[in-house]
C-alpha cells in the first residue's frame, strides 16, 4: 500500500483513515507528531495548511475549510442527483448500484434519511405508463424507514418486488395449485374428439418446454392490473393461444368446455383471459410471479357461431380425471360455469421476464 496523497478528490475522513491504516500496516513506532508531519507533505501544495495544525482532527477540519471539499461535495452531490437504478434484466447491477449511492451520500455528506428517500426515488426508472403506481408502492415502503441500513433493505425488498412483477411479452408458467402439475400443451397434437384442435393438458410436477406461456396484455401497457386487464397465453412453441373454440364443444371426459390451443386467424375462437387473485379477493395491484388466480373467459358465440353480447362466463379448471389420445393419457384440463374451488386455482410463475421499457 503506497502512502495516500491528498488533492480534494476523496473525502478528508476517508483520507486519514487510510493514512491510519498505512501506518498501521507498517507497524512503525513514529510519534504522532512525526506521522502528521508526514500526513502534511503528501497533501497537494495548492491546498494551504496553517502552521498551527497539531492533530489529524486539525488536519480533517482544515482540508474540510479549503474550498476544493465544498466543491467535492458538490460534485458528488450533482453525481447523486443523476445517479439512476437499472435493474437487471437491462444490464445493471443492484449491488454495485447500492454501493455507489452510498458512497455518494457519504462524500456529500447527505446523511438525513428523508433526503436520502429523496435521491432514491429519484434513481427510480421511469417505467412507462406505470410510474405513478410504482412511485406510490416506493413510498408507502418508505414510510417508516429511519436508518441508512432499513433504507437499503427496503430497496432491496422493493427491487425483488419488482423483479417479480409479470411484464407484458413476459415468459410465465401455470401451476395447477391441488395437484402440483404445470398447463402444457404439444404443438399439432389434437384431440380426437371434440373441435380436433390442439389439446391442452396438465402433466409434470416441473415446467418443462411443453408448459411455457408467453404472456400479453390487451393494452399498451406494461403490466397487467387486477380488475382490469384482458391476457393472452400463446403457446409458446407456436402461434397458438389457448382459449375455447365457438365456446361449446365439449371437454373430452367430463362434457364440460374443452379448452385448447388455436391461432389467431380463426374467427370464432376466444383467447382473451380476465383474471382475478384466488386468495386476495378484489386485489386492485399488478399481477405478479407466484400470485394464486383464477381464469375466466367468455363464451362469445352461441351453437350456431352467432355472436352474443353477453355471453356466459366460465372458469378455467383442471382435475384428475384423465383422457386418452391414442396410447397417451392426459390430465384434462376444462372451463365451467361451476362455483369455483381449489381445482380452479393457478400459480402464475415467472420464467423469462421481459425487460422494462425505461425512459
Amino acid at each position: 500500500m503506497d502512502f495516500p496523497k491528498y488533492n480534494g478528490n476523496i473525502h478528508p475522513n476517508e483520507w486519514i483513515n487510510d493514512i491510519q491504516r498505512y501506518f498501521t500496516l507498517k507497524n512503525d513506532n513514529l510519534h504522532t507528531n512525526r506521522r502528521l508531519s508526514i500526513a502534511i507533505s503528501f497533501v497537494d501544495p495548492i491546498i494551504s495548511i496553517p502552521d498551527d495544525v497539531n492533530s489529524f482532527e486539525k488536519l480533517c477540519s482544515v482540508l474540510k475549510e479549503d474550498i476544493s471539499f465544498t466543491v467535492f461535495k458538490n460534485t458528488n452531490e450533482r453525481m447523486l442527483q443523476s445517479l439512476k437504478y437499472v435493474p437487471e434484466n437491462k444490464g445493471g447491477n443492484t449491488s454495485e448500484f447500492i454501493s455507489k449511492f452510498r458512497k455518494l451520500c457519504y462524500n456529500a455528506e447527505i446523511n438525513d434519511i428523508e433526503e436520502q428517500k429523496k435521491y432514491l426515488y429519484n434513481s427510480l426508472p421511469l417505467l412507462i405508463n406505470h410510474f405513478d403506481s410504482i412511485s406510490i408502492e416506493f413510498y408507502k415502503r418508505m414510510e417508516n424507514v429511519d436508518s441508512i441500513n432499513k433504507l437499503i433493505k427496503e430497496f432491496e425488498d422493493f427491487v425483488v418486488y419488482l423483479s417479480k412483477l409479470i411484464v407484458n411479452e413476459s415468459i410465465v408458467a401455470l401451476k395447477h395449485v391441488s395437484t402440483g402439475k404445470y398447463l402444457g400443451s404439444i404443438n399439432n397434437l389434437c384431440y380426437d374428439t371434440g373441435s380436433s384442435t390442439q389439446l391442452v393438458f396438465v402433466d409434470n410436477s416441473k415446467f418443462g418446454p411443453n408448459s411455457l406461456w408467453k404472456i400479453r396484455f390487451n393494452n399498451s401497457n406494461e403490466l397487467a392490473t387486477y380488475g382490469s386487464t384482458r391476457i393472452t397465453l400463446r403457446y409458446d412453441k407456436s402461434d397458438k393461444f389457448l382459449g375455447i373454440y365457438y365456446g361449446y364443444y365439449k371437454s373430452p371426459s367430463t362434457n364440460h368446455t374443452e379448452v385448447s390451443c388455436n391461432n389467431m386467424s380463426n374467427y370464432y375462437w376466444v383467447k382473451d383471459w380476465e383474471f382475478n387473485h384466488a386468495k386476495v379477493g378484489n386485489n386492485q395491484g399488478f399481477l405478479k410471479s407466484n400470485d394464486i388466480i383464477n381464469l375466466r373467459i367468455k363464451k362469445s358465440y352461441d351453437f350456431n357461431g352467432n355472436l352474443i353480447p353477453n355471453g356466459q362466463v366460465v372458469y378455467l379448471r383442471s382435475h384428475d380425471i384423465q383422457f386418452n389420445v391414442g396410447n397417451d393419457t392426459f390430465q384434462e384440463v376444462v372451463c365451467h360455469n361451476e362455483r369455483l374451488g381449489g381445482n380452479d386455482e393457478w400459480c402464475i410463475e415467472l420464467i423469462k421476464q421481459y425487460a422494462w421499457t425505461l425512459v
